[in-house]
């Protein structure tokens, strides 16, 4: 499992900081209007969400950046690296164990940055790029974040395949598939283009901020393809969003009442 890590992660994740470090250089050219916001903490972070609520997964591992320079250009400190297990899929199976990779941003003063440049950055080719929507009907999750009526949603979101453009001692031969969207002022996004403009949007906004969701199915040599990618990606987003949502991320429609009310001297 290490092996697979370094051979999948690491230098697309440096190169990627590099990105977010020269990404404060163009930020006036393709970054977001903050205006006088006041950083918006999560309910609980990231780095406490419950292992034991996220069956029928299991955390294999969980990554911390050791490196303050590093955190410091990833520009959040609220993130999870965890490679996670389905115990119901069998061993062997492309989609058995996944890379989940999740930051928040209470005051987004920084680029939006995606997979894009991330894994393209650390010497792999992006061999396609799709639009997806992950259709998810969770009706047999814990009451407790799901309700009694489960948890149905329709994200849009990216569907990217990778493969390598050199060799390496960190690269593999394979390719793999990446998904991601966006969670943004209590919505969610699909593609950093409609994060950027959510965000420049809420210009006397008290608050912003942004939450990017990534699964890299890079844990195994057997490559899913789109279809079981995608069915995995709303396994795993039907029985984690409604923790997130209910646990973690702000609740914004909440803020905003409150703020509308402070606005109109309302109690």
């Amino acid at each position: 499992m290490g092996h697979n890590m370094r051979a999948y992660f690491q230098p697309a994740f440096l190169v990627c900081v590099a990105v977010l470090a020269a990404g404060e250089i163009i930020k006036p050219i393709l970054g977001v209007v903050i205006a006088d916001k006041e950083p918006l903490p999560l309910k609980k972070p990231l780095e406490f969400l419950d292992e034991e609520n996220l069956s029928p997964y299991k955390v294999i591992s969980e990554m911390e950046i050791d490196n303050k320079q590093l955190v410091k250009e990833l520009g959040t400190k609220d993130y999870i690296q965890w490679v996670l297990e389905d115990t119901e899929v069998s061993a062997g199976n492309a989609v058995r164990s996944l890379l989940l990779f999740i930051t928040y941003y209470d005051l987004p003063d920084k680029v939006v940055h995606a997979p894009e440049e991330c894994y393209t950055g650390g010497g792999y080719e992006r061999l396609v790029s799709d639009s997806i929507t992950f259709e998810i009907n969770n009706t047999g999750g814990s009451p407790r974040f799901t309700g009694e009526a489960g948890f149905r949603k329709n994200i849009q979101g990216k569907y990217l395949v990778f493969g390598r453009t050199k060799s390496n001692f960190w690269q593999s031969q394979g390719k793999f598939p990446v998904l991601y969207f966006f969670r943004v002022n209590g919505k969610y996004m699909g593609s950093r283009e409609e994060t950027r403009i959510t965000l420049n949007k809420n210009i006397f906004g008290k608050f912003s901020y942004f939450s990017k969701v990534e699964l890299a199915f890079n844990q195994s040599p057997v490559i899913p393809d789109k279809e079981e990618a995608l069915a995995a990606g709303e396994k795993l987003l039907g029985v984690i969003l409604p923790i997130l949502e209910a646990k973690h991320w702000p609740d914004w429609p909440a803020l905003s009442e409150v703020e509308g009310k402070k606005e109109g001297g309302g109690e």
